[in-house]
């Protein structure tokens, strides 16, 4: 995988350099497929696995790269965002000069699926609360609350790994999925334990998965400005929420921070919008 510089509004762009450098965009419109990863596919050509580096771009706020791959699959590396946050500090980050563009959340839009729950609320700032309940001596219920400016994704979200339980992994192989999956990049939970600790953080199981929805909400194509929060809502919901507000133009406005500055501060009243 290579990660190259774009022009200012070209977006994130996938190349499958093996195919021609056929070119999938990272967008709404071309999600295949959301079960324990997010993928792509235009013209049936598969773009697997991109929610950690799409989480790492937003994190650093890289808006437009060409993304170069050979295969369908992006590396999991250690099964978190760190490695891709530090190969971008190392490249560098080249401010353009086009004004970033922002979607401002206007309107509260929630989606609920039985005793699962996700829903973005109008702010000023981009923040994220997430909760998880697992039947496991080591996560049980687990919250977690971040706002996404001064440096907080690199600090708290980019090193929380994705986990796995040791004893779905044989079903999981049958079903096709977690070939690649090892003690190297993924945190591998026993009954009653973990296989591969120490962990990174108590709670790295909660922020393993803010990190997945802010890569998945990625898809956007812009960084939002709103609250969201979830509650045991995983890929699926998440990009239930993405295709729910790109389909109503009432829900949100495109902003720069210079106009959000000239504009008076927001009020909200309108009723919530729900998607069951």
């Amino acid at each position: 995988m290579r990660i190259l510089p774009a022009p200012a509004g070209s977006g994130i762009v996938f190349r499958r350099s093996d195919l021609n450098g056929f070119p999938i965009e990272a967008s709404s419109r071309n999600v295949a497929k959301v079960s324990y990863a997010t993928s792509l596919m235009k013209q049936g050509v598969l773009i697997s696995t991109t929610e950690h580096l799409l989480s790492a771009f937003v994190g650093m706020g890289v808006d437009n790269a060409i993304v170069e791959l050979d295969n369908l699959e992006l590396p999991i590396l250690d099964g978190s965002a760190l490695p891709f946050v530090e190969m971008i500090v190392k490249a560098g980050i080249k401010r353009q000069r086009r004004p970033r563009t922002y979607l401002r959340i206007l309107r509260p839009i929630e989606v609920r699926d039985r005793d699962k729950f996700i829903a973005v609320y109008p702010a000023e700032r981009y923040s994220v609360s997430y909760q998880i309940n697992f039947p496991h001596p080591l996560i049980g219920s687990q919250t977690f609350e971040v706002n996404l400016s001064n440096g907080a994704y690199m600090k708290q979200i980019a090193s929380a790994r994705t986990f796995g339980f040791l004893h779905e992994a044989d079903a999981m192989r049958k079903q096709g999925l977690i070939r690649g999956a090892s003690a190297d990049n993924a945190i591998v939970l026993t009954l009653d334990g973990v296989m591969n600790g120490p962990l990174r953080f108590a709670d790295e199981f909660v922020r393993h998965k803010v990190l997945d929805l802010i890569g998945d909400l990625a898809l956007l194509g812009h960084q939002i400005l709103g609250r969201v929060v979830a509650d045991r809502a995983g890929h699926a919901m998440h990009t239930a929420l993405v295709s729910r507000i790109l389909k109503d133009r009432t829900l949100f406005e495109a902003v720069t921070r210079e106009e959000m500055e000239d504009a008076p501060p927001m009020i909200s009243a309108a009723p919530a919008l729900r998607l069951a």
